[in-house]
């Protein structure tokens, strides 16, 4: 990895950016706007500087499209991690130039990977992907009103958005499909993940747009990037019990509903039968499957082909 002299840190929220290079500073203050991304994407390029910025969309997005476009090496950090990190510095305060600090402090002290840009597709799809997720819930939330609705106007209105939701709904599904079948990437993707054992097409989709570095990493890098690498907790002669945690969300839930319909077939029913047989609770079970299910999929996308195990044991 390269090491960088300079480190920008930038704290980004809605009205304004704060921004300060390590070691020496200076610090500034700029407006969240065309303008000021402009004039931090100056900066950054005078500076050489290695930008280390926390993931807080939509306020990045903007900055982030620009430091693309610039081809400035640039970190888009996970807040938690970067708040573990200025703990663990005795950083404790907290203001807009103070995380901008810590920011470029942990990019100087810890090897971060660059961020990779995303392609203009994959960036449509995440849109459209977190649309139809936005949309899925208002409907869950009215069907819900639906059931302990007493009047029948209430009722009839409630059935009313839930319908309109339906459509637009599917109008988006298929909006989904096509920026997917549009792009080559993207659809060849799609067709060798459609032949993991429950993947379908919400599953896919998902994938597609949150995880783009399916494929790409090592087998325990995209475990823990979907949240599902079991996390040690032993100390002197304590073993204490594994349990997953961190990574997105968004990606468990969907491989965890992968899983669901994956261990009704072969190669997969028989391995969540055994672990249930063995004493596992049904939902550990499950969550082993989904972690089977990842590593089978991080390998396909990288081979452009899915080789059916014979056993998940092969995975």
């Amino acid at each position: 990895m390269t090491l960088h002299h300079v480190t920008l840190g930038i704290d980004v929220s809605g009205a304004h950016f704060d921004g300060f290079a390590h070691p020496a500073g200076p610090a500034r203050r700029l407006p969240n706007s065309p303008a000021g991304i402009k004039a931090l994407i100056a900066w950054a390029t005078q500076l050489e500087a290695f930008v280390i910025l926390e993931a807080t969309a939509p306020w990045d997005q903007a900055l982030v499209r620009a430091l693309e476009a610039s081809g400035l090496v640039f970190h888009r950090a996970n807040p938690k991690r970067a708040r573990d990190f200025a703990r663990s510095a005795g950083l404790l305060a907290k203001t807009d130039a103070l995380d901008a600090r810590m920011l470029a402090l942990y990019g100087a002290r810890v090897p971060l990977r660059p961020t990779e840009p995303i392609a203009p597709k994959r960036l449509e799809l995440q849109g459209l992907v977190a649309r139809r997720d936005q949309l899925v819930q208002m409907r869950k939330a009215e069907r819900v009103r639906l059931k302990t609705a007493q009047d029948g106007g209430v009722i009839d209105s409630v059935k009313a958005v839930i319908a309109l939701l339906d459509e637009q709904i599917e109008a988006l599904e298929r909006r989904i499909d096509q920026t997917i079948q549009t792009h080559d990437e993207l659809a060849r993707d799609a067709a060798v993940m459609r032949q993991v054992p429950g993947i379908g097409p919400v599953a896919a989709c998902v994938l597609l747009a949150a995880l783009p570095e399916l494929g790409r990493l090592d087998r325990r890098a995209v475990a823990a990037l979907a949240g599902l690498a079991p996390m040690a907790r032993d100390s002197g002669f304590m073993r204490g019990r594994r349990c997953v945690q961190g990574g997105r969300k968004r990606v468990r839930d969907a491989i965890y509903m992968a899983a669901l319909a994956a261990v009704r077939t072969n190669p997969y029913k028989p391995a969540f039968l055994a672990m249930k047989a063995a004493g596992k609770p049904p939902k550990l079970a499950l969550i082993a499957i989904a972690r089977k299910l990842i590593v089978t999929l991080n390998a396909a996308i990288r081979d452009g082909k899915y080789a059916r195990p014979k056993t998940i044991l092969d995975t």
